[in-house]
């Protein structure tokens, strides 16, 4: 029975991953941050070990005891937002976490396949349009920064030390489980409370703001896709399709058959960093050469997260 131990399992992602992997007979071992409370319907299937990216000494003695076939790090601080606000923090988990957990793979289980979540902000400020592994690397936010070193590194240590490293260059990707901080779970929990009659607007900022955004449940399985190929690689996980803010809106208030323009209030936002170049991910490469293909289209991604929020108590 194979061994994954994934990081940040009790994320949106890794609690999909998680799921993935035991419907295939793994035995997951999951990471949480130290001193978390975890609480998850995953914690009777999973073995829950406390993890600091910060301490290399831990990550070493966890990479020993367990002995994975393959190590999917998922943990991360998960916004560009967030990291302009403490871009030290962020650096050190984003940036040098990583390069933590490869030294402890290198040293304690150099047989493990590591996947590495990175982030389509690695291109930032690009003027290429669709991105591709190729693109140039240009962040405009510590985030991105740091996921860029990240990026680097994995591709280090697999042509220096010849690790199994893999890095997927993840796009938007959202679900049900997407924490309310981000944008399509604000306006699908705003739509399901005046669905219920318990609001009567929703206040958003930048309608037009536009993302390639995919479903979670797809983008996991593209991980696990990328730990079967022969040799190791770089894969950019993206729909290749754009939407704006306002499509989002529109499509969601309208599962709940509503008008979105009855509700939506323009927010007076603080002022935001920059927004990046339109940032859409050409997915040929993970299509032709791991056999990915997406099941959750734009709509069907909305109607899943409305759903939810709909039936949430």
């Amino acid at each position: 029975m194979p061994r994954a131990l994934i990081t940040g399992v009790l994320g949106q992602d890794g609690s999909y991953l998680a799921e993935l992997l035991l419907k295939k007979q793994y035995t997951v071992i999951g990471t949480v941050r130290k001193g978390s409370k975890a609480a998850s319907q995953l914690l009777d299937r999973v073995t829950i070990v406390e993890d600091d990216s910060l301490d290399q000494a831990r990550l070493l003695q966890l990479v020993k005891e367990h002995q994975p076939d393959e190590v999917y790090n998922l943990a991360a601080q998960s916004s560009p937002m967030e990291s302009f606000k403490d871009p030290v923090a962020t650096g050190e988990l984003n940036g040098l976490g990583v390069v933590r957990l490869l030294e402890a793979i290198r040293e304690a289980c150099p047989r493990a396949r590591l996947f590495q979540a990175s982030s389509s902000e690695i291109f930032g400020n690009t003027l290429a349009n669709p991105q591709t592994e190729a693109t140039v690397l240009a962040p405009r936010s510590p985030y991105g920064i740091a996921k860029a070193y990240a990026h680097w590194m994995v591709q280090e240590y697999r042509q220096r030390h010849h690790l199994y490293a893999c890095s997927g260059i993840l796009y938007n990707h959202e679900s049900p489980r997407r924490s309310p901080a981000f944008v399509t779970r604000k306006i699908t929990q705003g739509v399901a409370r005046i669905k219920k009659g318990e609001a009567g607007e929703l206040r958003l900022g930048n309608l037009e703001a536009v993302r390639d955004w995919g479903f979670a449940g797809d983008y996991v399985r593209a991980m696990w896709l990328a730990l079967r190929s022969d040799h190791p690689g770089d894969y950019i996980i993206a729909t290749g399709k754009t939407h704006t803010v306002r499509e989002f809106c529109e499509t969601a208030f309208a599962c709940a058959g509503l008008d979105y323009r009855a509700y939506v209030v323009p927010d007076a936002d603080p002022p935001r960093p920059p927004e990046t170049a339109i940032l859409v991910g050409d997915p040929a490469k993970a299509e032709r050469e791991l056999g990915w293909q997406r099941e959750v289209d734009f709509k069907g991604l909305v109607r899943l997260m409305i759903d939810a929020d709909l039936h949430r108590s």
